[in-house]
């Protein structure tokens, strides 16, 4: 294949990766959950061009709250805002890649209101699904954890208003919340559903998903920064508040290596603070 082919090739196929995923578009157990499925303008390693890449992202450019932001420890953690949780329900749901990691979308013949759900502000807001970035979004004192899992919710209309943020890095022993869909590289249990790899499409159904124990391994996010943020990919539209765990989960050694083996980079540099409000 000649050298000006495959560099052709190449940049297509970066152009056309799936974005970061939009959790269960309208609730229909059909929805692919993600973001877009047309090819892509941009990718994640050219995250600055972003906003000059096409007209419909400028934000990504002039926004005042584009995430993620870096994160430091001698500003102390949040006092305002103060998620109340009501993680109580199992869901089921699909396992699939979005073709940077591993994900997960809540299916269900019932209103998003029926899904597990936080309060802060008087507002509620219900989980549509999850997702995991390697390496980590966020950084902590200019320190990137080996991955970050995001908790997407939405409100009452299905419309994204808060991400649960989540660094991930390798400790000494299992975690209960990767088990459910990780385990060792080399553990051929049929107990555990594996996540499908970066370039497949399949979606593996899951009848059980017990997404409190994320919550659990972080002290329920006793401890978190928050701030006014946005989408972390293009159109980067904002109006959404993070909330970043002050702990980082644990995983196992093999788990980690079993997350990171079925990822691609996703992660978009960060961006100045602004108008982000951090803690306030």
């Amino acid at each position: 294949m000649p050298k000006m082919f495959q560099l052709v090739f190449g940049l297509f196929m970066a152009a056309s990766t799936i974005a970061c995923p939009e959790h269960g578009a309208g609730w229909e157990a059909s929805a692919l959950g993600r973001r877009a499925t047309a090819e892509k303008d941009w990718t994640y390693d050219a995250s600055h061009k972003w906003g000059d890449t096409n007209p419909n992202y400028t934000l990504c450019k002039t926004g005042t709250m584009q995430a993620p932001i870096s994160l430091r420890m001698i500003d102390g953690f949040a006092e305002t805002h103060t998620p109340t949780f009501n993680y109580t329900t199992q869901l089921s749901g699909n396992l699939f890649n979005w073709n940077y990691g591993a994900a997960f979308d809540r299916v269900s013949n019932d209103t998003i209101s029926s899904s597990n759900s936080f309060t802060f502000d008087d507002e509620t807001v219900y989980l549509k699904g999850w997702h995991i970035h390697a390496p980590a979004d966020h950084s902590v004192d200019g320190i990137k954890s080996r991955a970050e899992l995001h908790l997407v919710h939405a409100d009452a209309t299905g419309t994204e208003r808060a991400v649960l943020a989540i660094r991930m890095d390798p400790g000494t022993s299992d975690s209960p919340f990767v088990a459910q869909f990780v385990s060792a590289i080399n553990d051929t249990s049929p107990d555990v559903t594996k996540v499908p790899n970066f370039d497949s499409t399949n979606r593996v159904p899951v009848q059980t998903m017990d997404v409190s124990l994320a919550l659990k391994e972080v002290g329920n996010f006793k401890n978190y920064w928050t701030y006014n943020g946005g989408l972390t990919s293009p159109p980067c539209r904002e109006g959404i508040r993070f909330f970043v765990a002050g702990k980082v989960m644990m995983v196992g050694m093999k788990q980690m290596q079993e997350i990171l083996q079925i990822s691609a980079f996703s992660t978009r540099a960060e961006q100045m603070i602004w108008m982000h409000e951090v803690n306030v």
